[in-house]
């Protein structure tokens, strides 16, 4: 799925949606999944696909190199083209509770820097040559770490960037000796330390740019912008990839992903009702579900996770209401239930050609915790749906 939304660009999905996090599973996962989603979507042409290693499984491949050397020639066989990695979660990101638990362990500690530069040497050897590659990080981590302190908060800046800083230095000698460019990408999410664009955009300036290594830093760290996360918080698309044109960051990878909507003032009494308690379905235990509420007062609300929502506003809701939920990028209502699809079309009219946007993946993880009436029976299927929206909504033919 190349050059489909521009030149140079690639489009897959994102493989952190298929349960289990040792080596063994990726393969096993990819001939499952991948394999059926490339006969629908791109049978006479290779297909890009986003892998996750869990740190188990990165470090398996490290220690094993004829196995990761397998693993790359296996999957050009069957036309499947790694491009970027997800390295946001750490863990089993498929166990029965993850929550808060998937941003540990933060950029603060050294086990984060260890397994995130772990992950760059992988995919130099997995990037077909010359090929450029990105990995998605956490936003340095959740806001428990600060405190509440603007002290502890400035600390824990300070520290992220200092391991940031290093990461870049030998991200410039993996490029040396491999001759492919890796990039570190950001990625903002609701309620973490660095939640919006114009967020992202002042650590960058404060914490990381004017320095000597600017030009390094602006090459090797770049943004991963999720249209979700950037819904949730109401930001405007276009609005988002300015900020990062403006502080001349570059965006490395953008998720194409779509959260739930449900605007309460449009509706009667009785839909109030239905909507909210066909929300209450979203209400689930392993992730984590931040949810903004636009208040028909002005302002905005903002909670951690659902259920809290729903406890706090539930007796009247009222207003508009976003949930960080991966729902399928193809919907745009379910029900009495709206999604942010429009976000999607709003952030691919945004951009600009100097922006450079390559790398783009359709990432909805949550297929398994859906309710019941959006759960697909074959999840092939349901991923190759999404990409088909893609391509033919925004797709242009091959240059």
């Amino acid at each position: 799925m190349h050059n489909l939304l521009g030149p140079n660009t690639t489009l897959g999905y994102c493989t952190n949606v298929h349960p289990g996090a040792t080596f063994d599973a990726i393969r096993s996962n990819l001939l499952r999944y991948a394999v059926p989603v490339k006969q629908r979507v791109s049978p006479d042409a290779p297909m890009g696909v986003g892998l996750w290693f869990s740190a188990e499984a990165a470090a398996y491949a490290t220690s094993n190199p004829v196995a990761l050397a397998d693993l790359r020639s296996w999957m050009g066989g069957l036309g499947l083209v790694v491009y970027t990695l997800n390295g946001f979660p750490f863990g089993d990101f498929h166990e029965p509770v993850v929550k808060t638990r998937v941003y540990e362990p933060d950029w603060t500690t050294q086990q984060r820097y260890d397994y995130t530069l772990m992950l760059a040497k992988l995919l130099s050897e997995l990037l077909p040559d010359d090929a450029e590659g990105s990995i998605s990080t956490l936003p340095l981590g959740w806001p428990s770490l600060t405190g509440g302190s603007d002290t502890d908060l400035h600390r824990v800046k300070s520290a992220a960037a200092g391991r940031l800083h290093d990461l870049v230095h030998e991200l410039a000698r993996l490029e040396l000796d491999t001759g492919k460019l890796i990039h570190i990408d950001l990625e903002p999410e609701p309620g973490c330390i660095i939640d919006t664009a114009p967020g992202m955009a002042g650590f960058f300036q404060q914490y990381l740019l004017d320095s000597p290594d600017d030009v390094s830093i602006r090459g090797y760290l770049r943004v991963c912008h999720d249209v979700c996360h950037s819904a949730v918080m109401f930001e405007p698309q276009g609005g988002a990839l300015a900020a990062y044109r403006d502080a001349g960051i570059g965006v490395g990878k953008v998720q194409l992903s779509s959260a739930v909507a449900v605007n309460f003032e449009s509706k009667d009494s009785s839909d109030r009702a239905a909507a909210l308690q066909q929300l209450k379905g979203f209400a689930e235990d392993r992730y984590q579900h931040q949810t903004s509420v636009r208040l028909p007062t002005g302002g905005m609300r903002f909670f951690s996770d659902l259920p809290d929502a729903i406890a706090e506003l539930g007796g009247d809701p009222r207003g508009e209401w976003r949930t960080h939920f991966h729902v399928p990028v193809y919907l745009e209502s379910f029900g009495r239930l709206g999604t942010t699809q429009t976000d999607i079309t709003d952030l691919i009219n945004a951009i600009e050609p100097g922006d450079e946007l390559h790398h783009f993946e359709v990432e909805t993880y949550a297929w398994g915790v859906l309710p019941p009436e959006l759960q697909r029976s074959e999840l092939a299927d349901g991923i190759a749906d999404e990409l088909k929206w893609v391509r033919g909504t925004f797709g242009q033919a091959p240059s």
